[in-house]
This record gives C-alpha cells, sequence and structure tokens, in this order.
C-alpha cells in the first residue's frame, strides 16, 4: 500500500511540472518569435504545422509571440485560395490563425515556378522573392525556427 501512494505522489508531482521561462520573459514589449516552414503538399503535415503554430500560440497567448509561417514548393497549396483539399479545415485555420495576426508568407520563386498569380493566393499573405531566404533572414533577427 505504502508503494502506491509513493507511486501516485510522484505520479502527481512529475504531471503537473510546468514549463519555466527562459529570461527575458515572453511579455507584449518582448514577444517570443517563431518561424515555420511549409515545404509539402501532403495535408496531414500542413495540418500538423498549423496546429503547432496553434498550441505555441496559446501557451505564450497571441500578445506575446509572433509567428510566421513561410509556404515554399509544394506547401505553396497552404495558401492558396483555391486549393483542393480532403480536408476542408485547412484554409478555415489558415485564416483562423491569421486573425490572431499569425503571418503567412508565400514564396515568390515557387509562384514563379509554379505559374501562380498573386491573386491566387488567399487575402493578407504576403510574397517574398525566397522563402528559404525570408527563413534565414529571419532566424539572424531572432526568430526561433520551428521544424515539427
Amino acid at each position: 500500500m505504502k508503494h502506491i501512494i509513493i507511486s501516485i505522489l510522484l505520479l502527481f508531482t512529475y504531471s503537473n511540472a510546468d514549463t519555466e521561462f527562459a529570461d527575458p520573459k515572453p511579455s507584449i514589449d518582448n514577444p517570443r518569435q517563431f518561424i515555420f516552414p511549409i515545404t509539402s503538399g501532403d495535408e496531414h503535415q500542413i495540418s500538423h504545422v498549423l496546429s503547432s503554430a496553434s498550441n505555441v500560440m496559446k501557451f505564450y497567448g497571441p500578445e506575446k509571440c509572433e509567428i510566421v509561417i513561410v509556404c515554399y514548393s509544394q506547401g505553396i497549396k497552404t495558401v492558396l485560395s483555391k486549393a483542393y483539399f480532403f480536408d476542408k479545415d485547412i484554409q478555415k485555420r489558415v485564416r483562423s490563425l491569421m486573425t490572431y495576426d499569425v503571418e503567412f508568407i508565400a514564396c515568390g520563386n515557387t509562384m514563379k515556378t509554379y505559374g501562380i498569380g498573386k491573386n491566387e493566393l488567399l487575402k493578407g499573405v504576403d510574397v517574398v522573392t525566397a522563402g528559404i531566404v525570408e527563413l534565414i533572414e529571419r532566424q539572424l533577427r531572432g526568430y526561433i525556427y520551428i521544424r515539427p
């Protein structure tokens, strides 16, 4: 019986451990900055990145983090206004994240390669010359690269 009680107490102790913030703590004036790439047209992978970004935002709070999602290669499908997904919620989720100021960026090189015009993107998507260069430059400016 004593072993069971100790096991339960240990389980309770470890299951309630909270993540401790590193200094400087995230705040409105000093938000955590994250950048995620989407390079695959696979709906499960797209969904995973969107979920990861959403979970990060929920944890820190939308006012204490800045999230950027860069879509290039086959991942450009994520930000097309007429993308054909089996999971119809993907575009709703993208639009929902945009309402929380998550920045979606499309790669101009990918758009040229696939013959995609800016008018074919969801409203509010920014376009940069090269998605991979945007990832590099944001990291050099302090963004944390997340590859779920």
